[in-house]
């Protein structure tokens, strides 16, 4: 998704994530998105920091918090438990608060692969009610509830 020009945040000094972030995301006018995917998490003993310095510098205003409901422990660290939802959105939204205090959770995305179209159906019901905002797998269902929490 990147228009030509961006950075491999892994190959930056920590100290200038969040810049190299900043760069890459400038203030915009209210029609122009930036879509910035992270696969780290904060709660990845590896990776948080590398997720911190590109959620602070790309200062965003909307977050889609994304999970795979069948994961019950942080890949490749089986002592570390997955948070809740609850607790990931809280965290997230704390920290991007620092940067953007307007900051505000849009959807949940959920990767159902792993799951039956009754469950997908179920677990996507069950996140929705627990977190008051649209929930979605971005490859089996639509996305126009989505649409309208982002633009909202």
């Amino acid at each position: 998704m990147i228009a030509g020009t961006g950075v491999a945040l892994d190959a930056i000094v920590s100290d200038f994530v969040a810049g190299a972030a900043e760069a890459l995301s400038p203030a915009a006018a209210p029609d122009h998105w930036d879509v910035i995917e992270g696969q780290g998490s904060l709660f990845h003993p590896s990776y948080a920091g590398v997720t911190l310095g590109l959620l602070h510098g790309s200062q965003p205003d909307v977050l889609i918090l994304c999970h795979d409901p069948t994961r019950q422990r942080i890949r490749s660290l089986p002592d570390f438990p997955m948070p809740s939802l609850s607790t990931a959105a809280d965290l997230y939204l704390d920290l991007a608060g620092l940067t953007n205090p307007q900051v505000r959770l849009a959807a949940v995305s959920l990767n159902t692969s792993g799951v039956n179209e009754v469950e997908r159906a179920s677990i996507i019901a069950s996140v929705e009610d627990e977190m008051g905002v649209p929930c979605f797998d971005p490859l089996k269902t639509p996305l126009g509830k989505v649409l309208d929490a982002i633009l909202t």
